[in-house]
């Protein structure tokens, strides 16, 4: 394991990425390069308060939100991955322990992974999984900066308001 993933029983948003990038690694924290728009994009839509600071990841739990990846065995951009080291099942295995309302994927090579490489589209998933409402985001990294997509954030930010209020 790369960085530790950050679970808490009574979770509502899981967020699921590839897998660790090589400035993450050697920052030690998820989303590091500061290309990325991962952290940027969740204070701009107050999923997490403007002030959080993301070397202090863990503490998302804080606020209802975990952390995971496909493969956490590797690192590096998507290509450089082994196909053999993605893990759904132990995706599925951390769904049905912790129970999210909520599974986010950070990209749809993530989404792609954990559901065998089927055609995946943006946004609100048809079917849950392991009862998680399941979303998949365009990602936030610097590479993939041209087909970057703010809305289907957006809407996660919806429906995570939604469940707080309701709970």
């Amino acid at each position: 394991m790369i960085l530790p993933d950050v679970m808490a029983r009574g979770m509502v948003l899981m967020f699921c990425g590839t897998a660790v990038s090589r400035i993450s690694k050697a920052r030690g924290y998820p989303y590091a390069n500061p290309g990325n728009a991962f952290w940027p994009t969740l204070k701009k839509l107050k999923i997490v308060p403007a002030d959080f600071d993301p070397r202090d990841f863990a503490r998302v739990a804080e606020y209802g939100i975990g952390y995971t990846d496909v493969n956490k065995t590797e690192f590096g951009q998507d290509a450089e991955l082994s196909p053999h080291a993605f893990d759904a099942e132990a995706v599925r295995r951390k769904l049905k322990r912790y129970r999210p309302r909520l599974l986010a994927f950070t990209s749809k090579n993530a989404a792609m992974a954990f559901y065998g490489h089927r055609k995946i589209t943006f946004g609100r998933q048809p079917e849950p999984v392991e009862g998680a409402e399941v979303h998949v985001l365009h990602s936030p990294s610097g590479l993939a900066r041209s087909h970057w997509d703010i809305a289907p954030w957006r809407d996660l930010a919806r429906r995570l308001r939604a469940i707080r209020q309701d709970q």
